[in-house]
Order: structure tokens, then sequence, then C-alpha cells
């Protein structure tokens, strides 16, 4: 055989690998976009296949059901964002209310205008009809973060930067905002439009005005570092 075709050949092995490596990646990539324009229900893991640009039986192969399929999804467009936003929240040098008015309400403005936000919305419309999803979700994402948020409040609450609230009972109260922006984007927009990034940004000013410490450098600094 000739060395050109040798060469021609190897890349084609090689091409082959690499897809055959990449495809449940590409599989999970096609299922959300299915799953974001068809819902839980309505998708089937042959629409799936066809998206994705493989066999039929494919999909099968890597997730045996579309629940797996769905958790899968949950892990690869879900978890990695608030786990690193969780990280950054643990370990942050910056002072409670600098990073709520910087890089919080950064991650959640962006959050709300990102197309993730179509897995909340789905669970929100299908998630009484199927239980199992919701568990997982809340284990690998709600949980999390409400853990994430207390240890939060109680940083602040030792730094003496936060006065001891019941928020620390209800860190749900920090995050209801962006839920109120995917339901008001979903179903009133079209009617009357709401400016989700201005509603965020007030929501934290007003969460750190009713929190902060008397006295607290954050208040002697006046509005805080960040805006």
């Amino acid at each position: 055989m000739a060395r050109g075709a040798l060469q021609r050949e190897a890349r084609t092995g090689r091409k082959k690998r690499v897809r055959k490596d990449t495809r449940p990646e590409e599989i999970v990539a096609a299922a959300f976009e299915e799953f974001a324009a068809n819902g839980y229900a309505a998708t089937r893991l042959e629409d799936v296949a066809t998206r994705a640009k493989v066999s039929k039986g494919l999909p099968y192969l890597y997730f045996k059901t579309k629940e797996e399929l769905f958790k899968a999804v949950i892990r690869s467009v879900i978890t990695p964002l608030f786990d690193a936003m969780r990280e950054r929240m643990l370990a942050t040098d910056l002072s409670s209310e600098a990073f709520l008015k910087g890089p919080f309400l950064a991650f959640v403005q962006e959050l709300v205008g990102s197309r993730r936000v179509l897995i909340a919305r789905l669970l929100i419309a299908e998630g009484h009809k199927h239980p199992e999803l919701t568990k997982f979700y809340y284990d690998h994402v709600i949980a999390k973060g409400r853990e994430t948020l207390q240890a939060f409040i109680d940083r602040g609450v030792a730094r003496g930067e936060f006065r001891p609230t019941r928020l620390r009972d209800f860190p749900q109260l920090i995050i209801a905002p962006v839920l109120l922006s995917v339901v008001w984007r979903t179903l009133f927009e079209r009617h009357h439009h709401l400016d989700t990034d201005a509603l965020l940004a007030t929501h934290v000013d007003l969460l750190i005005e009713a929190i902060r410490a008397p006295g607290s450098e954050a208040q002697a600094m006046g509005k805080g570092e960040v805006r």
C-alpha cells in the first residue's frame, strides 16, 4: 500500500476513534436540545439519536433508559456550573457583601438568561409526574446549594458582616427571585417586559440591607466594595 494511502487510512482511523470517544457527550448534548424543545414526556431516544446523527439504537448502548439520559444531562449541563459557584462562595477572599454584589449577582443574572433554565422550566412543568427526576435534581443541585448558602450566611455572621436572622433557616429566599424570573419569562414576558437583571440586583441590595450587621466594615464603607 502506498505511503499516502496508509496515512489517509491512519487519519480515518483516528477520526473514528475520536468520534467514538465523544459519542456519549454528543448524545447528551442532543438530549438537552430535545428535552428543551419537547419536554421530558414527549422526548424519545430515537429522536435524540437523529439529532445526534447516530444510529437509533446507539443511545441505548450508553443510557439504558430516558431517565438515565436526563440525569446525564443534569450532570453535564447543570451540576458543573453550580459546583464551581459553590466552591467560589466557600473559598472567596471577598467580603460577603462584595461577593453577593459581584460574582453571585453576575452568576444568577447570567443563569436566568441562559438556556440552562430550560431544565428548571421542564421540572416545574413535568416534575410532579416524575418524582425520581425531581429527587435527583434536589439531591445533586438544590440540597447542595441550600447547604452552601447556609454556610455562606454562617461565615458572614461569624465575621460580623451579617446579623443573625431567620434567613439562615430559609436560604431559599436568596434564590426565589431567580425562579420568579424564569416563570415570568416563560409565561408573562410577551405581555409585560421584566428587567430581570435589575430585579436581581435590587433583590441583592435589599437582602444585604436586611441582614447587614450594624457597624460592620461593609456598612462603614457605604454601599460596599462591588456594585
